[in-house]
């Protein structure tokens, strides 16, 4: 008896369908990261080197985009729907639940959706439902379908999907780095991406309020349970007194990750709205805890490795939170 591979077939199905049509608005989740946009900028390259009409769609609340994002060509993409919407096939990209993109335009009961990812706890709420979990990233499944369209990258779309790559893999080194995101980053490397720029595009020339508001996350730092849990937090206040942008408080986390006896690092900064909430930034350093599940049980998801969600709870309540989820996974600390 010979068995079906549910990812063979559902590549098949999302090619037969990206050659298909004709029109195509593609969205991804809100507050988009490199990855997210990354696959955004890298299919429209696609489909409009296919001849397709593509756009991309970002509401205006997405803008200004992450210093560290605003080099991406952006081409093609609209802030509001455009009058044929009900015509065009919706792709969604590096969104695991259709909730992360609160365009309510783009999620009518009618819209035929492509949904192309690579979160394991993605809701299979597409029409047709690409999901590839074992991905380093989705944009390695942008570059898988765009070798299978035999489409040559141009420089646009091989930086877009490089930093997808990069930025998803944590520069090549999370666990989620395999053979095949190698091969993905030669072949892009091939195509013209100028390694050393990308990298200081996304990694340097930080601004100084920047580096302000990391110096008053890393002393809000707080260890709990032998140090397993490594939280940071960040008030509105901290913001305005660094003249830090909400998007500022990237790469907090990834200190606290580096913290040795760390099982999980949490990061907690208050929204600059005014609305009293806080988005919650988890990353696990091995894998003992999955911390999507712990970003489920809180309202929102991600990979095992890293997740967040959005909450109302105050420092105690967030912390006394996250500590019991922890245990739950892996028992309560030894001392």
């Amino acid at each position: 008896m010979t068995t079906t591979d549910p990812v063979a077939s559902s590549r098949a199905l999302i090619l037969d369908e990206l050659r298909g049509a004709d029109r195509f608005i593609l969205v991804t989740h809100e507050n988009p990261d490199g990855d997210a946009l990354g696959s955004l900028v890298g299919m429209h390259g696609v489909l409009t080197a296919l001849g397709k009409d593509a756009v991309m769609f970002m509401g205006a609340d997405e803008f200004p985009l992450p210093y560290e994002y605003r080099f991406f060509v952006l081409d093609g993409l609209v802030s509001e729907a455009p009058a044929d919407l009900e015509e065009r096939t919706v792709v969604f990209l590096d969104c695991g639940n259709i909730d992360r993109n609160p365009a309510e335009v783009v999620k009518r009961p009618e819209a035929h959706i492509l949904n192309i990812d690579h979160h394991h706890d993605n809701t299979r709420f597409g029409t047709v439902n690409h999901v590839v979990e074992e991905a380093s990233c989705t944009a390695e499944i942008v570059w898988d379908l765009m070798r299978a369209l035999e489409v040559e990258p141009s420089p646009t779309i091989a930086d877009a999907l490089y930093v997808g790559l990069v930025t998803d893999t944590g520069k090549f080194m999370y666990e989620n780095t395999g053979t095949r995101a190698h091969v993905m980053a030669a072949e892009l490397i091939e195509a013209g991406v100028d390694v050393n720029a990308v990298y200081r595009r996304l990694y340097e020339e930080m601004p100084y309020s920047k580096l302000e508001l990391l110096s008053r996350g890393l002393a809000n730092v707080e260890r709990f349970d032998d140090g397993r849990l490594t939280i940071a937090q960040l008030a509105r206040a901290d913001f305005e007194a660094a003249g830090a942008e909400e998007s500022y408080s990237e790469g907090v986390i990834d200190h606290l990750r580096s913290v040795q006896g760390t099982k999980v690092a949490a990061l907690a900064r208050e929204m600059l709205d005014g609305s009293g909430r806080r988005k919650v930034s988890l990353r696990a350093t091995d894998g003992e805890v999955d911390v999507s599940v712990i970003a489920r049980a809180g309202g929102g998801g991600g990979h095992r490795q890293a997740a967040g969600f959005t909450t109302r709870l105050g420092d105690a309540e967030l912390v006394a939170f996250v500590r019991e989820a922890i245990t739950l996974q892996i028992g309560p600390p030894v001392s």
